[in-house]
């Protein structure tokens, strides 16, 4: 029998993964499911982008390898993106590194910097993927909470008080998913401060900063960040390109070249027309987010319209693709409830728990939904 690596004991399937099986069995069993688990946008790109990659079909290097750095353009392009929308300066040929994908950034960042046994600050509730690289890597996981009466932010008083001297990295995610806090400039100064005191590389994964947020920020912003910070970022969300998976990460040039080593040993380089697509996307204006938007605003209100039909209480206030609510009084199993509700009433909703144990007693509502259906959804609790 061939016995997998010790590593694959640390992870589990991704909750997707696996659920997302089950919610198709019920589909094809003929179960009317209106799934509104997942954040992946259903808007389309820019028909300019879609153009772009049409039309780069006929370039003469567009078959070819291409560089792992990306296009000089493309990285030009991401440059100018964070100097328009985040007043943040960075260098196109040494600061900025294309990714396909913010995901595989993740994967990269840890096998950069993390050695066997070095411990990586996580936020509870977080995105499992920053757990599951970890141990992937040989690191140990190291929760650190994020509560609502600290408005999803750390508590630095408690991080304090713990012993952070085999701490390397920390994960932060502002505007946060699932629970959609915006963070803010001060919440950045007092981490690049943290990270300082402490020698700690922190990294924001920045997807959703334009995103029902009408002041996209980067931690880049704070003075003396790029000493101790990295920031990934993404065109998924921002573009509606998730499945063309093109990410980026910015940083200073050290950090960067590290990064680099290891992304050049994993694949050979972006394909040409996705690049090209991607430039046409970093080009649009404002009020590509503000159509956006005007889109996702009419989808929340109604989400908003089904929590209270639930009894759930949430923020308005709260930023990004997903609203995050908290259960009725009397209920606390998530898992349970997100059962209950997709065999009852063949609706499918996000538990808290696969984010961590403070996401115990929540629920995440996708806003990747057509209005349609969550109207329809909305007349089977009427």
């Amino acid at each position: 029998m061939i016995v997998t690596a010790n590593r694959l004991n640390t992870v589990e399937e991704y909750y997707f993964s696996s659920k997302l099986r089950e919610v198709r069995e019920l589909i094809s069993q003929g179960k009317p499911i209106i799934n509104m688990g997942i954040g992946s946008p259903d808007l389309k790109p820019s028909k300019l982008v879609v153009e772009a990659i049409q039309n780069a079909m006929n370039d003469a290097v567009a078959h070819q390898y291409q560089s792992y750095q990306g296009l000089p353009e493309l990285r030009k392009g991401m440059a100018d993106f964070y100097k328009k929308f985040f007043h943040v300066d960075a260098d196109f040929n040494t600061e900025i590194l294309p990714l396909m994908g913010s995901k595989e950034g993740i994967m990269h960042i840890s096998l950069a910097f993390l050695n066997e046994g070095d411990e990586v600050l996580i936020p509870n509730p977080g995105y499992p993927t920053y757990t599951s690289v970890t141990n992937l890597v040989g690191a140990k996981s190291v929760f650190y909470d994020l509560k609502a009466e600290n408005n999803w932010e750390p508590n630095f008083e408690a991080l304090e008080k713990q012993n952070l001297s085999k701490v390397k990295l920390m994960w932060v995610n502002y505007p946060n998913m699932p629970t959609g806090a915006s963070g803010s400039l001060d919440l950045f100064k007092k981490l690049v401060a943290f990270a300082k005191k402490h020698n700690i590389l922190v990294v924001n994964d920045n997807p959703y900063s334009f995103i029902l947020n009408d002041n996209p920020i980067s931690i880049l912003q704070v003075d003396g960040a790029k000493e101790v910070a990295l920031e990934l970022n993404s065109l998924s969300k921002t573009y509606n390109m998730s499945g063309w998976r093109v990410g980026m990460v910015v940083g200073n040039s050290k950090l960067i070249d590290a990064v680099l080593k290891v992304k050049s040993n994993m694949d050979s380089g972006m394909f040409y027309g996705i690049q090209k697509g991607a430039i046409e996307a970093l080009k649009l204006d404002k009020s590509w987010f503000e159509e956006q938007n005007l889109i996702y605003k009419r989808r929340r209100d109604l989400v908003f319209q089904l929590a209270d039909i639930l009894k759930c209480s949430f923020d308005k206030n709260s930023v990004g693709m997903f609203v995050w609510a908290k259960l009725p009084s009397g209920i606390s199993d998530a898992e349970a409830y997100v059962n209950q509700l997709l065999y009852e009433k063949d609706l499918f909703i996000t538990p808290g728990t696969i984010f961590g144990t403070n996401g115990e007693g929540y629920i995440r509502f996708s806003l990747c939904i057509d209005e349609e259906k969550i109207k329809e959804a909305l007349k089977r609790f009427q």
